[in-house]
């Protein structure tokens, strides 16, 4: 089981990540987005931040319907995010473990390769 604690802590742990001032948490690595609070939008409702939930970077749309498809328990998207490389995770369903890899890929494809290459070296 994870938490919005465990998300800052193994964002803030990459290389040059910065965290955006949100009502929940938002981090970025070179202005890219890799990870942040789910902006959950009902209709007729105003837009709720939710710290419960993490929206991840994933690499393509493949990637997004494996992941919705494999694992629906922890995975889900919203109408808003369709045709985008992103995926919403459970965090009470998550361990710290998996949110590490599925933090530390969403970096990866947001950030610049040298930057990917240090953490390689690392």
């Amino acid at each position: 089981m994870a938490d919005a604690d465990d998300v800052r802590r193994l964002a803030l742990a990459l290389p040059r990540v910065v965290e955006i001032a949100s009502g929940g948490f938002d981090f970025r690595v070179e202005n890219k987005g890799f990870v942040w609070s789910y902006p959950e939008r009902l209709p007729g409702k105003p837009r709720v931040i939710r710290t419960d939930v993490a929206v991840l970077y994933v690499g393509d749309e493949a990637e997004k319907q494996a992941l919705l498809r494999g694992e629906p328990d922890l995975f889900f998207t919203a109408a808003g995010h369709d045709g985008l490389p992103l995926v919403m995770v459970r965090l009470a369903e998550v361990s710290a473990e998996r949110l590490a890899e599925l933090i530390i890929d969403a970096w990866r494809m947001r950030a610049p390769v040298e930057l990917q290459e240090s953490l390689q070296d690392g």
